[in-house]
């Protein structure tokens, strides 16, 4: 009965490699600017630290060739799904608008 309990707690830590419960948890979007063309990109993540790392030292594809980038909003969410909506607003055609009209980038 041990071996059960010790494996199912591996598979939560693999699955929450972070260890924070997920009521925790605390999902960010993101909207960088390139310093080198003035484009954004527009990102969300649980682990924002990480993943501006990630960004500035080019291990993110679409990114890579136009570093530095610079934060330049970012909005804080309980979960994943109202984070993700948001990101999906941030690139639709009335997102970009409201970021225009909020001199946000």
């Amino acid at each position: 009965m041990k071996w059960l309990t010790l494996r199912s707690a591996t598979r939560l830590r693999r699955a929450n490699p972070t260890g924070k419960r997920n009521y925790e948890m605390k999902f960010i979007v993101y909207i960088l600017k390139s310093l080198k063309d003035g484009k954004r990109y527009i990102g969300c993540t649980a682990d924002f630290e990480r993943r501006l790392h990630e960004h500035n030292s080019g291990k993110v594809k679409s990114t890579r060739n136009r570093r530095p980038l610079l934060l330049i909003h970012s909005e804080s969410f309980e979960t994943k799904v109202d984070a993700k909506n948001r990101e999906k607003f941030f690139k639709s055609g009335q997102g970009r608008e409201y970021l225009t009209l909020h001199n946000i980038g």
